[in-house]
C-alpha cells in the first residue's frame, strides 16, 4: 500500500479507515494477492483474486453516495455492456467488482476512427430503464447543482456567468429529449475498457436522462484542438452513428464542459479550470443556439 499518496490524496482518517477494513473484506470475501492499483480519484482500488468470482478489484470509496449510485446501476445492467459488481458493503463504501481482461483503455487505441467506431457500438445500447428511478440523480438536477454551487464562489463570476447561460440552454434540450433511462454518466476514455468480447464500461455514476446526454464526455475527451478539423470530424461522425442532431450536440457540449470545469472546483481542482475552452465550444455552436 502506497500510504504516503494515499494520505496525500485522502487524508490521514481515510487511511486509517483501510487499514482497518482491508483485513475484514479479505477474510469476509475470501480475497487474496491484493495489489494496490496506481489512482487516486475518488476511490482507492487493489487487485485481487477471490476464491468465489476468480480476478477482482476491491473498490473502497470516499463518497457513500457515489458508491450506491454505483452499486444499483451496476446491479441493474448486469453485466450487460458493464462490469459486473460481485459484493458490496455500501454502508463503508465497498465494492467488489468484476475486473476486465485485458482491460485496456479505449484511449490507448491509436487510431481515431477505431476509437469511435467502439465507443458507439457500446453507447447505443448503453441505457435501461430504471428500476428505482428516485435513487439516481437526474442530469438537469446536476445541472442546477452546478449552477447554484459556482455562484457560491465570487471569484469565478465568469464561469458563472457561463454556467448559467448554459442551464438556460439546457432546459428546452431536456424537454425536448424525453426519455428517462438509467445512463452510466462518466462514459469517457478512462472508464471504457478492452474485455474478451469487446469494450465494457466501468466506474458508472448513474444519472437519470436521455441517452443523448450520455455521449458528451466522450466527444470532449477525444477532441485535440492541435489538428485542424478534428471538432467537426468527432462530431459530425458521432452524430450520423448515433443518429442524434449535430446542432444539439454542439450545444450540449458547450453545457456540459461548463458544468465540468464547476465541479473541477468543487473537487479542489481550480488548476484544470479552462474557460478559454468553453468560450472556443460556445463559438462552435450554430447562431440559432446562442440566442
Amino acid at each position: 500500500m502506497n500510504t504516503d499518496k494515499i494520505i496525500e490524496n485522502f487524508g490521514k482518517k481515510f487511511h486509517s479507515k483501510l487499514v482497518e477494513m482491508l483485513p475484514i473484506y479479505t477474510e469476509r470475501w475470501q480475497l487474496s494477492n491484493l495489489v494496490q492499483i496506481d489512482y487516486y480519484s475518488l476511490s482507492c482500488l487493489f487487485s485481487c483474486a477471490s476464491k468465489r468470482h476468480g480476478m477482482c478489484i476491491l473498490k473502497i470509496g470516499t463518497d457513500e453516495k457515489l458508491t450506491e449510485a454505483e452499486f444499483h446501476t451496476l446491479q441493474e445492467f448486469n453485466g450487460d455492456g458493464m462490469c459486473k459488481v460481485h459484493e458490496a458493503d455500501i454502508d463503508n463504501g465497498v465494492l467488489l467488482l468484476e475486473r476486465i481482461t485485458p482491460g485496456t483503455q479505449l484511449f490507448d487505441e491509436p487510431d481515431q476512427n477505431t476509437r469511435i467506431n467502439a465507443f458507439c457500438e457500446l453507447a447505443k445500447n448503453l441505457h435501461k430503464t430504471p428500476k428505482n428511478p428516485e435513487q439516481y440523480d437526474s442530469c438537469i438536477e446536476i445541472i442546477r447543482y452546478c449552477t447554484t454551487f459556482i455562484q457560491t464562489r465570487p471569484e469565478y463570476a465568469a464561469l458563472h456567468a457561463e454556467m448559467a447561460h448554459a442551464e438556460e440552454i439546457f432546459q428546452p434540450l431536456w424537454e425536448k429529449y424525453t426519455q428517462r433511462e438509467l445512463l452510466h454518466g462518466d462514459l469517457y476514455h478512462d472508464n471504457i475498457l478492452l474485455g474478451v468480447n469487446g469494450y465494457i464500461a466501468i466506474d458508472p455514476l448513474g444519472v437519470i436522462g436521455d441517452p443523448i446526454f450520455d455521449i458528451l464526455l466522450f466527444i470532449l475527451d477525444e477532441i485535440d484542438w492541435d489538428i485542424k478539423g478534428n471538432y467537426e470530424h468527432i462530431v459530425q461522425t458521432i452524430c450520423t452513428k448515433m443518429s442524434v442532431n449535430e446542432q444539439d450536440i454542439r450545444a450540449l457540449l458547450y453545457v456540459e464542459l461548463c458544468a465540468l470545469n464547476c465541479l473541477l472546483i468543487e473537487e479542489g481542482h481550480e488548476d484544470e479550470v479552462d474557460l478559454e475552452e468553453i468560450l472556443l465550444i460556445k463559438s462552435l455552436m450554430t447562431n440559432e443556439v446562442q440566442t
